[in-house]
């Protein structure tokens, strides 16, 4: 790994970080999984930047707008502060739905190069942050879209057994 690349590791949001719950309209309803904010506090600690890269359809499907988005992501920083000390280095979200899939808001309802499995978020975290260490770099989801995202940018995945990686098996 040459000396400017550095290690990531992506983390989804909903079913990884934080319980799910589905679509959540009151912020008060963000709730962490036990352990999460001293595990990124490790990853931390041990040099890892640690990215929260989520697909966000709320806007798309006229749930609420992009604003709560990221207000619930303020949300979730705030909370693993408080819990451990934990930061997230950078928060990506896409808040596109194409037509067939259900998305009925303009501008949002386009398909998009940022909705996982496709690998816009990353892309968009390697040029603001910097080279990363792909080889080396992990994607932390509940989801097999979260498998296959980090498949195809060339990182390492993992499957929690949370939220929706139950039903994955």
């Amino acid at each position: 790994m040459p000396q400017s690349e550095k290690k990531a590791v992506f983390l989804d949001r909903d079913g990884t970080l934080n319980v799910e719950k589905g679509y959540i309209g009151n912020l008060d309803d963000i709730e962490l999984y036990e352990g999460v904010a001293q595990a990124i506090r490790r990853l931390n600690d041990a040099g890892y930047l640690c990215i929260l890269t989520t697909n966000q359809t709320g806007p798309a499907r006229g749930y609420y707008d992009e604003g709560h988005v990221q207000a619930l992501n303020q949300r979730v920083c705030r909370l693993l502060d408080e819990q451990a000390g934990a930061r997230l280095d950078a928060v990506y979200y896409c808040p596109h739905l194409g037509p067939a899939a259900g998305g009925v808001v303009e501008p949002y309802n386009v398909d998009c190069t940022c909705r996982k499995p496709a690998t816009g978020m990353i892309d968009e975290a390697c040029r603001q942050l910097g080279p990363v260490d792909r080889r080396h770099s992990w994607v932390v989801g509940d989801k097999a879209t979260d498998v296959e995202f980090g498949h195809n940018a060339g990182m390492n995945s993992v499957l929690l057994l949370s939220g929706y990686g139950l039903r994955v098996l």
